[in-house]
């Protein structure tokens, strides 16, 4: 039996969803959410990356707060989207593994921030189901990839796209959506899905002229595969310092190829393939950091900026061969682990600027910090803390949750916990564990589960995870311990239209 929905909160989460001020005496900010698709956390240079630059995005970061223990609880598209949309757990909006988003749920983010005066609009990637519910946005205008739910549905990116070169194809460059490969794009620069969302957001900011604020969400597809950035961009990482890829002893049993397509998940591909993806890859993250650095000269430009709360994050990473893995849904680093900045206008926080936070958050925050920044409190139990709050000092957690359900593979399918110092790993279809110590170990070589020396730590987590799964009861936690499971369970019983 499943237990009746109840929030879990983990230890010592101090004022969850304080305000990080009185918000009644100010006037109301604009509020800006940009995301990029597949941004690994370690791809920025204020990250201290050796290749990677994000000129724009490192501004923001001097300008505000980035939290360097930023996480996807669920590392892949959809059951990421959910939690950005709900505010809430994996357990509680009910997505545990890469499924559909919910058509509908009680409470989201576009309808609550249209609910207190502001008018929404979504550009970009959304990846809802139907692709055009509007989930409380006023307007949508989307670019989809080519994810096609109905044969009626054409993305209002490959609709521009088809006046605008009618005799091309958007796919042209030959690299597909999951593509370990990398090529520069073959068509005009202003073609590109990342140039069309950059303009689609310049376009919205120049011309907006209503007295209610605006929530604006930026959603860049990119740098999801393809990896395909304009020719000038590819070209600017050919001699770059990449790092090669992490590999350890326990990570040998993914060198064998899953499949002979472009599309693996798992495989020793070799170090010059795995530079040749990163180059690409590097390629359109910096495209997106200058599609940014647009967007911010627009603001500024208008007069905005002052007045615009912005956020960045990622909906998760991308392992780029670390490990002999490709793509995400992993609990390790390159796939959960993801960029957070913020940026406040003067006098919404007395946070410090230029700070480097190293409170754990996740996108379950995002939702929390938004409705504190436009003072708009709610009596909905969100699991989220303010971001605002926590770069004050007024809000901390202790650890997050990681989960993922049956991706790929039956032997990818897992929980973790993590604090950014920490990572523990409790892999369901066998029980094994894994501890990493990340402070020592960033790229995850040292497994010190079987390291006696490290037994205490190992239980101390391990005791953590079993608190935090035992509100599930079965089959998560069995006679007080934590359970293997070898069969999939997609979607809690708090997915909506699901029994409790």
């Amino acid at each position: 039996m499943f237990p009746s929905r109840r929030t879990f909160l983990t230890a010592s989460l101090a004022a969850a969803t304080a305000p990080s001020q009185n918000t009644a005496r100010r006037e109301r900010v604009n509020l800006l959410m940009i995301m990029a698709d597949q941004h690994r956390g370690d791809c920025l240079s204020c990250d201290g990356h050796a290749a990677v630059k994000t000129p724009n995005l490192d501004a923001l970061a001097r300008q505000g707060a980035r939290f360097r223990h930023a996480y996807s609880s669920t590392p892949t598209c959809t059951p990421a989207r959910s939690g950005l949309l709900t505010g809430l757990s994996p357990w509680n909006h009910g997505m545990l593994g890469y499924g559909r988003v919910a058509p509908k749920h009680a409470f989201t983010k576009p309808q609550a921030l249209r609910d207190a005066g502001y008018f929404t609009m979504a550009i970009g990637k959304n990846h809802f189901s139907p692709q055009r519910n509007p989930h409380g946005y006023h307007q949508l205008l989307l670019d989809e990839s080519g994810r096609v739910e109905a044969p009626e549905f054409r993305s209002d990116y490959r609709s521009w796209f088809a006046m605008q070169a009618p005799h091309r194809n958007p796919d042209e460059t030959g690299i597909s959506f999951n593509d370990f490969r990398a090529r520069a794009y073959v068509l005009p620069e202003r073609l590109h899905p990342t140039a069309w969302t950059g303009d689609a957001a310049v376009n919205f900011l120049n011309a907006y002229d209503r007295e209610q604020p605006f929530y604006l969400k930026v959603s860049f597809a990119r740098p999801h595969s393809p990896y395909d950035p304009p020719e000038r961009i590819f070209r600017q990482y050919e001699g770059a310092p990449i790092p090669a890829r992490a590999e350890a002893k326990w990570s040998e049993r993914n060198r064998p190829r899953n499949n002979d397509s472009n599309e693996i998940w798992r495989g020793d591909l070799g170090p010059d393939q795995a530079r040749h993806s990163r180059q690409g890859y590097y390629g359109v993250v910096s495209q997106v950091d200058e599609q940014i650095g647009r967007i911010v000269e627009t603001l500024e430009r208008k007069k905005l900026l002052d007045r615009t709360l912005i956020l960045y994050f990622s909906d998760h990473g991308d392992m780029t061969g670390d490990h002999h893995l490709w793509r995400k849904s992993y609990a390790y680093e390159p796939s959960a682990r993801i960029p957070m900045i913020l940026r406040w206008p003067d006098g919404l926080s007395p946070a410090k600027r230029g700070q480097v936070n190293d409170t754990p958050v996740e996108l379950r925050d995002v939702l929390t910090t938004l409705l504190d920044a436009a003072g708009a409190p709610t009596e909905r139990q969100l699991d989220g803390i303010s971001l605002l709050a926590a770069a004050a000092g007024k809000a901390r957690r202790e650890y997050i949750d990681l989960e993922h359900d049956v991706c790929y593979d039956r032997s990818n399918h897992w929980n973790a916990l993590t604090d950014g110092k920490w990572k523990y790993i409790y892999h369901a279809r066998d029980g094994e564990e894994q501890l990493f110590h990340l402070e020592k170990d960033p790229l995850e070589i040292q497994d010190l589960a079987s390291d006696g020396a490290h037994a205490a730590m190992l239980k101390r987590w391990r005791d953590r995870m079993l608190k935090h799964l035992e509100v599930r009861g079965e089959p998560f936690v069995r006679a007080g311990r934590l359970a293997m499971r070898p069969e999939s369970l997609l979607y809690s019983p708090h997915y909506p239209g699901r029994k409790v």
